[in-house]
């Protein structure tokens, strides 16, 4: 299946050649894996190629993200099924990037295994604050006098679950959610707003656990 990537639209950038996109979350999975945020073949990335029906291509479970392919992508429908015999086998997490997708028009989804995630979690499992930090500008938020609250929500093997909790406390102001002991979500448009997204939530992050 190939085709043209087209323009980005109000629910984000479609990747409609497969191949591209595949290229895309490869060169994506091994950036975060070089940074440590995806140790042990853990995360997940995936990139839109599709609204009617919903498609997404996602990175595949139990390979190294950071010797990924674009032959190892596999494309999933809206319930993070496999939708094609090619690519690798999806994670359950699949689910849970296609209901992000249906719930905030975004283009890519990040999901990253990082240290201060998990900490920040559990000092905050109520939400993360942030206020006067120059960086929150990276999220669309004024760096000053404005408070933002990261989410954070418990996990659950059962991505129903998890996605009806993520629902429940989406912030239209934050890209991303925290799940706690678990790790990062966040999102954007097209895979390069979802990592600068990703990166700066994470810097963020950093920041509160080194404030203490």
């Amino acid at each position: 299946m190939t085709g043209t990537q087209s323009p980005t639209t109000d629910a984000g950038t479609i990747f409609r050649d497969l191949t591209s996109a595949g290229a895309v979350l490869a060169a994506e999975a091994a950036r975060f894996a070089s940074f440590g945020w995806m140790r042990g073949t853990s995360g997940n990335l995936s990139v839109v190629t599709g609204h009617d029906p919903l498609r997404l291509l996602v990175t595949p479970s139990g390979l190294d993200k950071g010797e990924l392919t674009a032959a190892d992508m596999t494309l999933v429908d809206e319930e993070g099924k496999a939708a094609s015999a090619s690519g690798g086998k999806p994670s359950a997490e699949a689910a849970l990037h296609a209901r992000v997708v249906r719930l905030t028009g975004a283009g890519a989804v990040v999901h990253v295994h990082t240290v201060h995630a998990v900490a920040m979690g559990r000092r905050h499992p109520d939400g993360v604050p942030f206020r006067d930090v120059e960086m929150l500008k990276g999220i669309g938020v004024p760096a000053h006098d404005v408070e933002v609250v990261l989410p954070v929500i418990e996990n659950s093997q059962d991505m129903r679950v998890l996605g009806d909790r993520l629902e429940a406390v989406l912030q239209p102001r934050v890209p991303g959610v925290v799940v706690a002991g678990h790790g990062l979500y966040a999102w954007g448009a097209d895979p390069g707003e979802a990592r600068r997204h990703t990166e700066i939530i994470q810097w963020l992050l950093e920041l509160e656990a080194a404030a203490g």
